[in-house]
């Protein structure tokens, strides 16, 4: 039985066009406004990544450093994130959810602990910045026994020996950061440069789903659709500190935000 990542990347194949992949921070910027949001945003979005906050997110950028900072500042616990991700569930259970975050969590609370709580609240995959190939093979294959993705992630400096080893043990989605920098970094490389390295991947495995993260906006993300799928976190991270700022509702903000990106892909 394939896997609802899977399916949702399928389902982008037959309408021609990337899937639209969002990143927001669970708990922000209130646990009842990041359960909103991910109900709100995923009519456009067709898979959802959730961050569970951490005081030391090292790849993390300004934007998601702030909205790690206002979830964590909320009290939210990693208990809270299964609570959201269940509620969200009930009434999206198609809705691929991916949760991305670091290791040092998954180690506190033990890693069967975490796979077990990933499974009863619908957790679809994991993307663990800190835990790289082959440290992860363990992980990866007991995140595989609970039919959850474990996503792989591939950087411009990945050696191609060492792409071709991450792709033939990946599950159904690759991460591919497209430049060196933490998130939410200005666009370093062209997106034509972007697309030559990515295309170069895709020939190692056609089969495999790639999408590319890192430096994705409204002003860039037409010009990659020719990829499997694009992340956009940080612009949405930006857009949750505006209108707090503003004393707008960052729900109804977002909605509209995620609109026109899916736009931009069609």
């Amino acid at each position: 039985m394939k896997s609802k990542i899977a399916e949702a990347f399928d389902n982008c194949r037959k309408e021609k066009r990337p899937a639209l992949i969002t990143y927001t921070v669970a708990g922000d910027n209130t646990k009842n406004n990041s359960l909103k949001i991910l109900n709100r945003i995923s009519k456009y979005a067709d898979i959802l990544e959730l961050g569970f906050a951490h005081n030391t997110p090292i790849a993390d950028g300004g934007q998601i450093q702030g909205s790690s900072h206002r979830a964590l500042k909320n009290g939210i616990r990693l208990k809270d994130v299964f609570q959201i991700v269940k509620k969200f569930k009930k009434n999206n259970s198609d809705k691929p959810i991916i949760l991305m975050g670091y290791y040092n969590l998954i180690y506190q609370n033990g890693e069967n602990n975490f796979l077990k709580s990933c499974k009863s609240s619908g957790v679809d995959g994991l993307i663990i910045v800190d835990l790289p190939y082959p440290e992860n093979k363990s992980f990866a294959s007991k995140c595989k026994k609970k039919k959850i993705n474990f996503i792989q992630l591939l950087s411009p400096t990945t050696s191609r020996e060492r792409m071709k080893k991450i792709i033939k043990v990946s599950h159904d989605m690759i991460y591919y950061i497209s430049m060196l920098s933490t998130t939410g970094g200005k666009l370093k490389v062209t997106p034509k440069k972007i697309l030559q390295n990515y295309n170069m991947i895709k020939r190692i495995n056609s089969k495999k789903n790639l999408v590319i993260g890192f430096g994705i906006t409204d002003k860039t993300i037409s010009s990659l659709k020719s990829a499997n799928g694009l992340v956009v976190g940080s612009m949405l991270c930006k857009t949750i500190t505006n209108s707090l700022k503003m004393g707008q509702n960052p729900v109804t903000k977002l909605d509209k935000v995620v609109y026109n990106l899916k736009k931009k892909i069609i």
